[in-house]
């Protein structure tokens, strides 16, 4: 039998001491199934995308986003105030000299608050579509608390309304609505619904700094309209494939490093599924990214003074049909491209063309798959895959004897 779970028994404190209530299971396993992530700016990740990244406005650095990281779950796990969280913040950026932006009383709180708040939620989710709870409990009801000096008038409005739990209004309504927002669901029983109906609060346009519009409903801050631990499929290599673009090189190459572990098996399916239907359509210049320059490659090549502008490895469509042939690479080959890129026997620099050649063992002894990488940017797809094909080892090997080649790692 699945454990019963009460619709009433959690909580933000009620009278907003700035703490929570003891945290349960599913908050805590939501929050710990992230993944770091390095971000400038606060909309870099914006909606669902915060159920799978860490993430904190302005910090770039591993160590950093780790240490913030740690901080943050004990305020979840251990139910933590946020003095002492605040205590943390200041000896984390002794420690790193990070130069965070905002007095660091509001910062510090907007850390703390939105992270306990959306885990709390994303948990609270979990546990309201219980099937067990959904078949006593098949309406939620909303609940208004602001932690905002000035009350947001349509929350107040909502406060109250009962509607089932797979109203389209949920979707977008559920909360945290916003920062600073405290308010929440409860599960009630048929008996609490009225007939009510979602109100029509109106929708309002947002065009963010990379200049895509959003269509927002009154009432939602811009990137708090969704579910928090409701889309946990969303795909993360696509968000992370969008950030490692805008990423600085070195910065996405330190990511994509710790990474890559996590997001081998990802990568790989994603791209055989796009293979297949790359072979099924005629080539029209798509493009895929298959992985990412790691961070070693990115500082040899700054030490000889190629500069990259981004770390991500793109391949278009085009170029699986043009290098296939007597010394192109088979179905197959292809297929372990994205693992040539993450992991390569052999990471080398052609002096000729300016390419980074990654070569890895095929099932042919003293034969390599060679896949050249462009860094240059032209076709403006930044290091893409300009060709695949198959090298005997003794003519690499005489490649770099002659200088031709250079072994980058």
């Amino acid at each position: 039998m699945p454990h019963r779970i009460s619709a009433d028994n959690i909580g933000p404190n009620p009278r907003g001491k700035g703490r929570f209530n003891q945290p349960f299971a599913q908050q805590i396993d939501f929050f710990r199934r992230k993944l770091n992530l390095p971000t400038e700016r606060f909309d870099d990740v914006i909606k669902s995308g915060h159920d799978r990244a860490f993430v904190v406005a302005g910090a770039m650095k591993a160590d950093l986003i780790a240490d913030l990281r740690t901080a943050v779950d004990g305020a979840i796990a251990d139910g933590r105030s946020i003095g002492w969280f605040r205590k943390n913040f200041d000896e984390i950026v002794d420690r790193h000299g990070w130069a965070f932006r905002g007095p660091r009383n509001w910062r510090t709180l907007v850390i703390y608050q939105t992270n306990l708040q959306a885990s709390y939620q994303a948990g609270r989710f979990a546990q309201l579509t219980d099937p067990d709870l959904l078949g006593r409990r098949p309406f939620w009801k909303y609940i208004h608390s602001d932690l905002v000096i000035r009350a947001r008038p349509l929350h107040e409005s909502w406060d109250g309304l009962v509607l089932r739990h797979d109203d389209p209004f949920w979707s977008t309504h559920f909360p945290p609505n916003g920062w600073g927002c405290r308010c929440r669901v409860q599960a009630v029983p048929p008996s609490q619904f009225k007939d009510q109906k979602a109100p029509d609060d109106g929708t309002r346009q947002h065009t963010d700094r990379l200049g895509v519009t959003h269509t927002i409903p009154n009432g939602i801050d811009f990137g708090w309209d969704y579910q928090p631990g409701a889309r946990r499929s969303t795909p993360l290599k696509q968000m992370l494939d969008e950030k490692l673009i805008r990423l600085a090189a070195p910065v996405g190459a330190r990511m994509m490093d710790s990474l890559a572990d996590a997001m081998a098996l990802e990568q790989q399916l994603q791209w055989s599924d796009t293979l297949d239907k790359w072979r099924r359509t005629k080539a029209t210049g798509r493009v895929e990214v298959v992985g990412a320059v790691d961070a070693e490659t990115v500082d040899w090549l700054q030490q000889q003074g190629n500069e990259m502008l981004s770390a991500e490895v793109a391949i278009r469509d085009r170029v699986i049909r043009s290098t296939r042939g007597r010394s192109g690479l088979t179905d197959s080959e292809w297929r372990r491209v994205a693992d040539v890129i993450r992991n390569p026997a052999r990471v080398l620099f052609d002096t000729r063309s300016g390419a980074i050649v990654y070569t890895a063992d095929t099932d042919q002894v003293g034969t390599r798959i060679s896949v050249a990488v462009d860094p240059t940017g032209r076709d403006t797809v930044h290091n893409q895959i300009v060709s695949g094909s198959r090298q005997s080892l003794d003519s690499i090997n005489a490649l770099i004897k002659s200088g031709i080649y250079r072994v980058i790692r």
